[in-house]
């Protein structure tokens, strides 16, 4: 048992201070999530809907590529270039992307979640690299998704999968085939027939559905190639050589509590209701157009407590990072963990959302020294001042 010299040793701190839990939180991992499965499982639409849901950066290789197009970044004008001269993007460049996407300030501040990689191809790495290379990463994934789903319902899934040309939409078996959609209201009526009540949730579901069946684009869907039954079944069966045992490995390696395994049946909607009770992000970060005056008097974050200013008042954090003191702007107001915080322009509201954390976290951003020097004529004022501000790199 400890002395009362030793217990009166140890300093005091209030678990409930206001400035030490967000100094925790600007210092803490931003959630980042795998989400592993079979080739056509669903794991692309599962992670898209997660990433709304958790405020979340979506990784996959096609939205990367997008958005490097888009951006016109180095690696988005070489893929440009393949694609025009009808070349397919080297693997290596693909990967490329996806790790400069990891590493982005971004994703250091709302964290990823990752889908499609390790990725079958191993034409740059083999599957352990690339599983090694996840390992390796500065933000490793805190919790990995493991869709389950029978082989044989997986392939019979995937066949039944059309896509509209035009669109690319694809479409399941159930909302395009005449005969599904038929069974499905037979049972949706012997079911409110038991219980007249019914359920308002199907029947807006099948309602969604009916129109699709009655449009003139029904004759135009289309199987693709990689639909077809026995190139479906050739896929799954690739993935079970090549990718299973690596995957069962690293999952093996992974906290029982941080490994998430879903029915590959449900619907994605049923998928994210099982995932918001099992995941816990700390992702928040929510832009306000009004003005502090109005939030701290009216949108309150909890009973009993309001919006605060950001210590630094209106002064802009990205700009006092620089060392300069610049008014914000209140049409740039932003608001982060109950404080309210205004920039100075678009450029350093567009920087400060990317990732907050580093004019926020001690010793930044810090409202700079003023210094003011006076004494008579001729005694050094000038000389001071410059040597101070040369000193401490200020401004005289």
């Amino acid at each position: 048992m400890a002395s009362q010299e030793e217990k009166q040793a140890q300093p005091f701190a209030d678990i409930f201070d206001e400035d030490e839990a967000e100094k925790s939180f600007l210092l803490s991992k931003p959630t980042c999530l795998i989400i592993l499965g079979k080739p056509g499982s669903g794991k692309k639409t599962l992670a898209r809907k997660l990433a709304q849901i958790w405020k979340c950066i979506f990784i996959e290789a096609l939205e990367v590529i997008q958005t490097n197009i888009n951006e016109e970044t180095e690696y988005g004008l070489k893929c440009q270039e393949l694609l025009f001269k009808g070349q397919s993007i080297p693997e290596e460049l693909v990967t490329k992307m996806i790790l400069k996407k990891i590493e982005s300030p971004e994703v250091a501040h709302f964290g990823y979640i990752l889908s499609g990689f390790p990725s079958l191809s191993e034409e740059y790495m083999t599957v352990s690299q690339q599983i090694e290379k996840i390992k390796n990463l500065k933000l490793k994934p805190d919790f990995l998704i493991n869709i389950k789903c029978s082989d044989y319902d997986l392939c019979q899934r995937i066949s039944g999968q059309r896509q509209h040309p035009d669109s690319g939409q694809v479409y399941q078996r159930n909302q395009w085939d005449p005969n599904v959609i038929e069974k499905h209201k037979k049972e949706k009526d012997q079911h409110q027939e038991e219980n007249e009540e019914g359920d308002e949730e199907q029947e807006e579901e099948e309602t969604e559905e009916d129109p699709l069946m009655m449009s003139k684009f029904l004759h135009e869907l289309v199987q693709r190639p990689e639909d077809i039954l026995e190139n479906a079944e050739e896929r799954v069966g690739m993935y079970k050589d090549i990718m299973l045992r690596p995957l069962e490995d690293l999952m093996a390696e992974q906290h029982c509590q941080y490994l998430i395994e879903l029915d590959g049946n449900q619907r994605p909607d049923d998928l994210c209701v099982v995932n918001k009770n099992d995941i816990c992000c700390y992702c928040c970060f929510n832009k306000q157009d009004e003005l502090f005056r109005v939030l701290s008097s009216c949108k309150q974050i909890a009973h009993g407590y309001r919006w605060c200013r950001s210590r630094w008042g209106k002064a802009c954090p990205v700009a006092l990072k620089e060392g300069d003191i610049v008014l914000g702007n209140p049409d740039l107001a932003v608001s982060f963990l109950g404080k309210m915080y205004v920039l100075s322009s678009p450029e350093a509201l567009k920087t400060f959302m990317l990732n907050p954390r580093p004019y926020l976290l001690p010793p930044m951003p810090l409202p700079p020294c003023k210094v003011l020097v006076f004494g008579p004529p001729f005694s050094g004022r000038t000389t001071i001042c410059n040597l101070i501000a040369h000193k401490y790199k200020g401004k005289v």
